[in-house]
């Protein structure tokens, strides 16, 4: 019940967020991207039932992706780099909660090696675009690399619920892939069509990430 509470309002949220981004209408967009983000931070505290280091952890990576997105939806040019560090900050904290849970297995190398070549390859495609912004998109490249990886590390621990680690995994990886729409509309190609597909992605992964500790052994 109390998922349902929270994942209703956040369907009509998102489907004003994206109706905001189509109009480009950024009055809107940002209590909209807010409160919607708020949500994600709301799912995971409320499936917290004692704070342990690992949901604290998340909690924080959520809290630091939410002020990204709000930086994001901003119109100053300048926010685009406020909002690329904040979501930096929380893939780097999500890097650490992953592998303070998990540790390293051998679904670590197996997810980072997928995720790396698919890093090189979205790299290389970007690369030609990329500018003055070169090296900050590297380092975003990367540490959204070792997140996966991380990620992967949760999937691969036995100790932990089956549902949880799946749900956890499968929204690292839906994150991971809305950042490749978000780099491509910024650097590549500019369209509604990546935040059409990029931002349902983007919301789905912190939900299943948020939702996912309640369903992990803690």
């Amino acid at each position: 019940m109390a998922n349902t509470v929270i994942l209703l309002p956040a369907i009509v949220l998102l489907a004003s967020v994206l109706r905001f981004e189509k109009t480009e209408n950024r009055k809107g967009l940002v209590p909209a991207k807010g409160l919607l983000s708020a949500l994600f931070v709301a799912a995971a505290v409320s499936q917290s039932s004692s704070l342990s280091t690992f949901s604290g952890l998340v909690i924080a990576g959520l809290l630091f992706c939410l002020g990204g997105d709000v930086f994001l939806a901003l119109p100053q040019k300048r926010m685009f780099m406020v909002g690329l560090i904040s979501f930096l900050v929380g893939h780097l904290i999500y890097c650490a909660a992953f592998y303070v849970r998990a540790g390293v297995n051998t679904a670590t190398w197996l997810g980072g090696g997928t995720a790396l070549l698919a890093s090189i390859i979205v790299y290389a495609r970007l690369r030609p675009y990329l500018g003055a912004m070169h090296g900050p998109v590297l380092v975003y490249i990367i540490v959204i690399t070792v997140m996966v990886s991380g990620a992967s590390s949760v999937l691969g621990d036995i100790r932990l619920g089956g549902t949880g680690k799946a749900m956890l995994f499968s929204g690292a990886v839906a994150f991971y892939i809305s950042d490749v729409f978000v780099a491509r509309d910024r650097f590549v190609k500019k369209g509604f069509v990546n935040r059409l597909f990029g931002l349902p992605l983007y919301y789905a992964g912190q939900f299943l990430i948020a939702f996912s500790l309640g369903k992990l052994v803690q």
